[in-house]
């Protein structure tokens, strides 16, 4: 049997605070972001960093990862307890829903997007 040497190239560790999918025909790209707000002395306007990591599958191992995540979950379930939507992002998805009915945005004041 030949031995093969093998690279690893490790990422970096990346925190994401939101996520979207997209899709076509031959691909599922799963896009995780990372908003942070930083502050700029020189600037008196607020600013984001966002950075991203994007990703990509085919549809048969987006579905598969369906699965896996689906167990993860219940194994998490079994050890720790029921997940629960946090009080802080119940509260702001309130808030959200509250400004939304006053500005007359019905379809914003029905599905807040806070987690994107």
């Amino acid at each position: 049997m030949a031995q093969v040497n093998m690279n690893i190239i490790e990422g970096e560790p990346f925190f994401a605070h939101e996520a979207s999918i997209n899709f076509t025909p031959t691909q599922v790209s799963l896009d995780f972001k990372c908003i942070t707000p930083r502050t700029d002395p020189r600037s008196q306007k607020p600013s984001f960093q966002l950075k991203h990591n994007v990703v990509m599958i085919d549809p048969w191992h987006a579905k598969e990862l369906i699965g896996v995540l689906r167990e993860a979950v219940k194994k998490y379930e079994e050890e720790f307890g029921s997940i629960k939507k946090p009080k802080a992002v119940l509260k702001a998805e309130e808030k959200q829903r509250a400004l939304a009915q006053q500005a007359g945005d019905s379809k914003t004041a029905k599905y807040p997007t806070y987690t994107g």
